[in-house]
């Protein structure tokens, strides 16, 4: 009697933006590895606000290191995308099933999809092929409580696991920094228009030189009740399904009917 197949575990890597030493990444992997083959690749110092930038003229490293037993984890002195990148192909020498990026210490909805190092990392994935997500809690402290989080980090793995989801499916998770009990579920929303108020303080430094420090107020321009913002505001976790194809579709078929060169 032939011995039936075991079958092969998935394999999911992790990564984010906030480094290797932050508790957001320890709490994603906590949340997810019984789901298979956990691989962790993660800048080795803070990377926030990023974006989707690589490192171009300078050497990146690779780093083995200690970080949960039994889990394999790398450190990068490159950018979160670049994490992604060396994964794929000195670490891994292929594609995982999936990747997670976070758990991000403070929010990624509304506009700051664009800046964030945690949804860059997630993007560079979907875009090579990879069904990913990012994981962000709004609570921007490194003593934030990732517990009522973790539930939701799992459901949200568990359907990217499922075999007919989109190889490039890219989804941007958002979670109320408040007690789990409070939390009233999940919502699939669409990223509110919603964008910081910038301004640069004025300082001089000890040799009276200037120099500016980018303060701002998140305006909330966007009243929908089906936005992240909204869902946030009212205790749900927000999903909202995120494309690399910046093309306004909309706008383009106006701009052939109505421009003429």
């Amino acid at each position: 009697m032939k011995k039936a197949k075991q079958k092969e575990q998935p394999v999911i890597l992790i990564t984010n933006d906030d480094s290797i030493a932050a508790p957001g990444i320890k709490a994603l992997v906590e949340a997810v590895q019984d789901l298979g083959r956990i691989v962790v690749v993660a800048p080795d110092k803070p990377q926030s606000g990023m974006g989707h930038a690589i490192t171009i003229g300078q050497p990146l490293r690779l780093h083995k290191v200690h970080f949960i037993d039994g889990i394999e984890a790398y450190t990068c002195n490159g950018t979160p995308v670049d994490c992604v990148k060396l994964a794929v192909d000195k670490v891994l020498h292929g594609k995982p099933d999936i990747c997670l990026s976070g758990i991000n210490h403070g929010a990624n909805h509304s506009i700051s999809v664009i800046y964030s190092g945690t949804m860059s990392a997630a993007m560079e994935a979907s875009i090579e092929s990879i069904p990913s997500a990012g994981f962000s809690l709004l609570n921007p402290s490194m003593e934030a409580d990732f517990e009522p989080a973790k539930q939701y980090v799992r459901q949200v793995a568990e359907k990217l696991l499922q075999k007919k989801v989109d190889k490039h499916l890219l989804l941007n998770v958002n979670i109320p920094a408040i007690d789990g009990s409070l939390i009233k579920g999940i919502k699939i929303c669409r990223q509110a228009y919603a964008k910081y108020e910038e301004d640069f303080v004025e300082r001089r430094d000890p040799h009276g030189k200037k120099y500016y420090w980018l303060t701002g107020d998140f305006v909330n321009l966007d009243k929908g009740k089906d936005t992240d913002v909204w869902a946030l505001d009212n205790n749900y976790v927000s999903v909202v399904p995120v494309q690399f194809d910046l093309t306004n579709y909309t706008l383009k078929q106006q701009l052939e009917t109505n421009w003429k060169f």
